[in-house]
């Protein structure tokens, strides 16, 4: 997956302490290689009781479970792919990122994003390594992560994602043929008058003519 310079985007994990997610990313891990595979699963929650003597039930709707996020992380040490990688320490890394944080008493607060998937907010439920190469000396050079990671959005957030295009949110959007910020700004924010603020968050000096496949990221802003 290839930003609009061309260039390849890796995956990136950020920690934070805060449930809110304010303040800096304290770590950041990158993915060696993306991962082949992606998958999200959720599940709905349903009230199935049924009276006595009858024949079916009526599935009222309670809630909708925290949803998983699974992935998988190659990583090679052989050089084979002409990027040196030390297995063990890019682990190491993973586990720093993801894992529990004696500051807050608890494992980092997540942000996975990618490309044009939208931005989750999550923790990491589970996470398995499998070595699959060595050196006669016992050093690992190659492995598998597999993680899987669960919904952990504060309840503002849960709130902003039960609304369409919600202002609240970091919204990505990759330019087609017709699109201005002029015109986005007015379908995220409800106001165009945010184009200028728009383009200084994405380090842009002109924005009347952008090109198609330019990746903008919409912040939420306050009025």
């Amino acid at each position: 997956m290839s930003g609009a310079s061309g260039q390849l985007e890796k995956l990136l994990i950020q920690a934070f302490t805060k449930a809110d997610y304010s303040g800096s990313a304290i770590g950041t891990f990158e993915a060696y290689v993306n991962p082949a595979e992606l998958t999200l699963s959720y599940e709905m929650e349903y009230d199935s009781a049924q009276g006595a003597g009858t024949t079916g039930s009526r599935m009222d709707f309670k809630k909708i479970k925290p949803g998983d996020l699974s992935l998988a992380f190659f990583l090679d040490g052989t050089g084979a792919n002409g990027v040196a990688l030390d297995v063990q320490q890019k682990i190491s890394s993973f586990q720093t990122v993801t894992g529990y944080n004696g500051d807050i008493h608890r494992p980092n607060y997540l942000k996975v994003a990618w490309g044009k998937i939208a931005v989750k907010r999550c923790v990491l439920k589970s996470a398995s390594i499998v070595y699959k190469l060595f050196k006669p000396t016992g050093e690992p050079l190659r492995a598998v992560i597999t993680a899987v990671f669960s919904d952990a959005s504060d309840d503002q957030t849960r709130v902003a994602l039960a609304q369409d295009s919600s202002p609240d949110l970091t919204h990505v959007r990759v330019l087609k043929a017709g699109d201005t910020l002029y015109s986005l700004c007015t379908a995220i924010y409800g106001d165009p008058c945010y184009a200028p603020r728009v383009a200084r968050a994405n380090g842009l000096s002109g924005f009347r003519q952008l090109a198609p496949g330019t990746r903008l990221v919409f912040p939420p802003l306050e009025k």
